[in-house]
């Protein structure tokens, strides 16, 4: 499986922008999908957005299309996930995942075999 390590998160004001990381080793990242969910305090984890492993489609929550834009380098192993216009309750831990499935939806855990340690972003109102 492949490993992965998010960085990037942290303090932002209601209206600030973060650029979340998530830095792949073990496998060859170009052949898994990836994709990031958070989990807010108390509430379970929710799917944010989604990557192919070519790097197209796209796909994003509702909540945050127009605001996120997920991406990846696969010669730098990393997928980012930028976020703009952060709001208070998008405040949560992080988390990147990779899944080598190549067919199917990305929008649900089960799809992802691998999963990072999670980044906390806090947004403060």
């Amino acid at each position: 499986q492949v490993q992965l390590v998010e960085s990037g998160g942290g303090l932002v004001q209601a209206g600030g922008s973060l650029k979340l990381s998530c830095a792949a080793s073990g496998r060859i990242f170009s052949n898994y999908d990836m994709g990031w969910f958070r989990q807010a305090p108390g509430k379970e984890r929710t799917f944010v957005a989604s990557i192919r492993w070519s790097g197209a489609p796209t796909n994003y929550a509702d909540s945050v299309k127009g605001r996120f834009t997920i991406s990846r380098d696969n010669a730098k192993n990393t997928v980012y996930l930028q976020m703009n216009s952060l709001k208070p309750e998008e405040t949560a831990v992080y988390y990147c995942a990779a899944s080598n499935a190549l067919f199917g939806s990305l929008t649900s855990e089960g799809a992802y075999t691998s999963w990072g340690q999670g980044t906390q972003v806090t947004v403060s109102s």
